[in-house]
């Protein structure tokens, strides 16, 4: 899961897509990176870190330009090296910059196909990369000096035809203007706003439109599934529909864990939605798990703590604040290594041992991915003196893994997968476990928009939309995890060596 933010002013967007990129932080922590069009010129900023980590004053300087994209990256393609930090460019033709969110399930067959008949080299693992090559190639096919929106509607049509998977992009054109577009399915959000200047209208799209409020710019819609939309250098908006059959399909996890609450995403807001589970899953614990003898609800903050209010006030028992959450540790679902998740948790989180001693606590989630988070705080509730601990997801059990941006690649990480409730309570010694019903979920999103139809949710149910995922593919996907674990396992044996050899 990435963001991506890109803006077409009227005066230096440095700062604008910088503040951008901070309201989108929560959806990448690996890499952030930004590009600007300073004339016939690209300029770039990217590397590892946090997007206050990468950008001093002397990048931002440089950063000049009135049209730019910028992007934060958690990867779950490729590796988390910076060479694979966002946005990726090509100089021809005209030169290309392009950003991305999501993941192509047929990258691997792009590739070849680009060599073969493109003679394009991909120089990195990034499926991005692939994508910004296709684009390119396909903009290079219209043969035309100066494009129209036709000419750009007509490469993202074939691009689409190509490319199966999700993916919201940004991408930059020199000489011509702004690109955006959205899969057919609409799995990933993109959203787009303006805003009005003495010398003009600016136009920004950002993966969620909190960063469309947080910048000054007012959100006007979302971008369609299958749709692009063009702005040119001098401001004029086009958009169109570039799919041949698109249906709307977007991730439920979207609302579950990875946007920010005071976002709207498919007209949907994301904290109404989480005050909806929380109602489901209060609902379903009164009435199938009457035997509780609950004494309090505690949340996992931040993100089940909209959700936890509701089940207090569904179950009417006192909700308190039991973990305290040191905000400068990273989210561990994001975080590249699963050593690196473990060593995490226990530095992000401290219990308030007064809210626990001697209670039957109901700990409130979001979801259970892993289960090694869930089991060490569970394990840190006893410590802090809790009789006993019952805990609560707020999304079903997670037993499929995902292949369209989300970091759950392998199905044996997943603690759902193979298991029922009873033996996956047991594994993160809980005295009970209580799973959010599928069709819940799915209503407590759909209940504030009418207009959606379906949700993509292939981790609970093992479908996927796209068509094109079966066992081998999964195979496949599995073995690329194992060789990235193995990578990342000697990057830290290595970094240990130097410690030992330099202490």
């Amino acid at each position: 899961m990435c963001g991506v933010v890109g803006i077409v002013g009227k005066q230096p967007v440095n700062q604008a897509l910088y503040d951008g990129l901070t309201m989108l932080q929560h959806r990448g922590q690996n890499a952030a990176g930004i590009m600007t069009i300073d004339g016939y010129n690209l300029r770039l900023r990217k590397g590892n870190g946090l997007v206050r980590d990468v950008f001093h004053t002397r990048h931002m300087r440089r950063l000049s330009g009135n049209i730019g994209i910028g992007h934060v990256r958690y990867p779950t393609a490729g590796s988390s090296s910076s060479a694979e930090a966002q946005p990726f460019y090509v100089n021809s033709p005209f030169g290309i910059a392009m950003a991305h969110n999501g993941n192509l399930t047929n990258s691997n067959e792009l590739q070849q196909s680009l060599f073969e008949t493109a003679k394009r080299h991909i120089n990195t693992a990034s499926d991005s990369e692939v994508l910004l090559n296709i684009f390119a190639h396909e903009i290079m096919r219209e043969n035309q000096m100066h494009l129209s929106a036709d000419d750009m509607f007509a490469a993202v049509s074939r691009v689409h035809q190509q490319v199966k998977g999700a993916y919201a992009v940004v991408a930059m054109v020199i000489g011509h203007g702004m690109v955006a577009f959205r899969d057919p399915f609409g799995i990933r959000p993109l959203a787009i706003g303006k805003r009005e200047t003495s010398q003009g209208t600016e136009y920004m799209v950002a993966s969620e439109s909190v960063a469309i409020d947080g910048t000054g710019f007012t959100f006007m819609r979302d971008v369609e599934p299958g749709e692009a939309v063009y702005i040119t250098e001098e401001g004029e908006l086009f958009s169109r529909q570039c799919a041949e059959n698109p249906v709307h399909i977007p991730c439920i996890f979207e609302y579950v864990y990875f946007a920010r609450p005071d976002s709207f995403i498919d007209g949907v807001s994301v904290y109404a939605s989480r005050i909806n589970m929380g109602r489901k899953l209060g609902e379903k614990i009164k009435k199938e798990y009457k035997n509780l003898d609950i004494d309090v609800i505690i949340p996992i903050p931040e993100t089940a703590c909209d959700i936890a209010l509701e089940i207090s006030r569904v179950l009417d028992k006192p909700y308190r604040q039991g973990f305290v959450k040191n905000r400068y540790i990273g989210r561990t679902f994001i975080m590249p290594g699963q050593t690196q998740r473990r060593k995490s948790v226990r530095r992000k989180l401290n219990a308030i041992g007064s809210e626990f001693k001697g209670k039957n606590v109901l700990l409130v989630d979001d979801s259970i991915v892993r289960g090694t988070t869930s089991e060490q705080i569970i394990e840190m509730a006893r410590e802090a003196g809790a009789n006993k601990v019952y805990f609560a997801s707020a999304a079903p059990e997670i037993r499929f893994p995902n292949v369209y941006g989300i970091d759950m690649p392998s199905a044996n990480e997943l603690i759902g997968y193979g298991r029922e409730v009873d033996e996956i309570s047991q594994l993160i010694k809980a005295d009970a476990l209580i799973y959010q019903d599928l069709d819940d979920l799915i209503w407590s999103a759909q209940v504030e928009n009418s207009n959606l139809k379906q949700f993509e949710s292939s981790v609970f149910s093992g479908h996927y939309v796209t068509g094109d995922i079966d066992q081998t593919y999964l195979d496949r996907l599995h073995a690329a995890r194992n060789d990235s674990k193995q990578e990342e396992q000697e990057q830290e044996e290595s970094n240990l060596a130097l410690y030992n050899e330099a202490d």
